[in-house]
């Protein structure tokens, strides 16, 4: 194929992307932040008291409801008992400190709270969404062949229709999907090619992005699972210097992002260590159902996604070596955190959805910039 012609291929599904994209801005545009879902109302609660107090923000006690921010929210959807704030939903009872306290942590409010109160879902699903658009004409401009480029635009379409179907299901879902972008680009960077030993800056960033997720779904700690399992087995089978240092700088930088979750926990739980999520037994894992499993089966598109993954970490175990690192670490997170969600208690359309989108960028951000070198050289 000329290159006037591929230019041509790239515009088309280029201008296919930005389509999905102005139908989803469309959508969005006309949401209501009252649609009825208690975690919604959780969430704008932590951006209102980030607003209100700063810092102080992360203390979510109910006494803190002293302006009626959260009755008058539970009000509006109707809440049976939205007079007493000592009633609502999502909210745990902390034995330690003696706070009733939201459960989820603060990651969701910090960015809600950069919006104007009463105008901070749609807002921040838009940008999301527009953030995924834009890993998505990189992928598209990165790709050099023509299969690849139908590869990259067709991904690309898929990327950012999912961010209104499922991720309009949670708040937490849209902000973590744009991480896992920008951490996929990351994860080709530093393992695809013969260099990967000494991006170190590479390693720390990614540490800390795939931390920083923990802030917006506690289940986010799983995504770092294959990564984790990869420096480990590295270091033990070389036991040198860089792979410990990568190992060592990969651990200080997870648990950096992961920095508001732990100042959350202090605060409210009494210890880094304590979640805030308490006794509830619909978080509790480890206990393995088939009915959880099934449910995940019968979903046909995280079903979708899933395969894609393994089949594309598969085709790339039989490439170069960069190649076959990145398979390595997709696969791990991938079973790693199939492992997890088939022993929670609950299924939903968008719990897997993180990993599958993880694992997708990263083999296609593999493949390209590898097919990108081969064109070079």
């Amino acid at each position: 194929m000329s290159t006037k012609n591929v230019y041509a291929l790239k515009a088309i599904l280029s201008f296919l992307c930005f389509a999905v994209l102005a139908s989803n801005l469309w959508s969005m545009s006309r949401w209501n932040e009252a649609r009825g879902v208690y975690d919604d109302i959780c969430y704008l609660r932590q951006a209102h008291l980030f607003q209100r107090f700063g810092f102080a923000g992360f203390d979510t006690d109910i006494s803190r409801d002293d302006d009626g921010y959260l009755t008058s929210k539970l009000k509006e959807i109707g809440y049976p008992t939205w007079y007493n704030a000592a009633t609502a939903p999502c909210h745990n009872p902390m034995p330690a400190t003696g706070k009733l306290v939201i459960e989820y942590p603060p990651g969701v409010g910090l960015v809600l709270a950069l919006f104007p109160s009463g105008h901070q879902a749609v807002p921040m699903y838009m940008l999301a969404t527009i953030a995924v658009f834009g890993f998505a004409l990189l992928a598209i401009f990165l790709a050099c062949k023509p299969t690849s480029i139908l590869i990259a635009g067709a991904f690309g379409c898929l990327a950012v229709y999912v961010m209104i179907n499922p991720i309009k299901a949670s708040y937490s879902v849209a902000p973590t999907a744009v991480v896992c972008a920008l951490a996929g680009f990351l994860t080709a960077k530093w393992l695809t090619g013969p260099q990967y030993g000494s991006r170190l800056r590479v390693v720390i960033l990614l540490g800390f992005l795939l931390g920083f997720t923990v802030n917006f779904r506690l289940a986010n700690l799983f995504l770092a699972s294959g990564y984790s399992i990869f420096l480990l087995v590295s270091f033990l089978a070389l036991r040198k210097l860089p792979q410990f240092l990568q190992g060592a700088s990969f651990a200080v930088a997870f648990l950096a992002g992961m920095a508001p979750t732990i100042v959350s926990y202090t605060i409210n739980a009494g210890s880094p260590f304590a979640s805030t999520y308490g006794n509830n037994p619909d978080v509790r894992p480890l206990d393995f159902s088939f009915s959880v499993v099934y449910q995940y089966l019968a979903d046909p598109l995280q079903v979708a996604l899933i395969a894609l993954g393994v089949a594309g970490s598969v085709s790339l175990l039989r490439q170069g070596a960069g190649a076959r690192r990145v398979a390595l670490v997709t696969l791990a997170n991938i079973a790693a955190n199939l492992a997890f969600f088939s022993t929670y208690p609950i299924a939903t359309p968008y719990y897997i959805i993180p990993i599958a989108l993880l694992s997708l960028w990263s083999l296609l951000f593999s493949t390209l910039m590898r097919e990108a070198e081969t064109v070079r050289a």
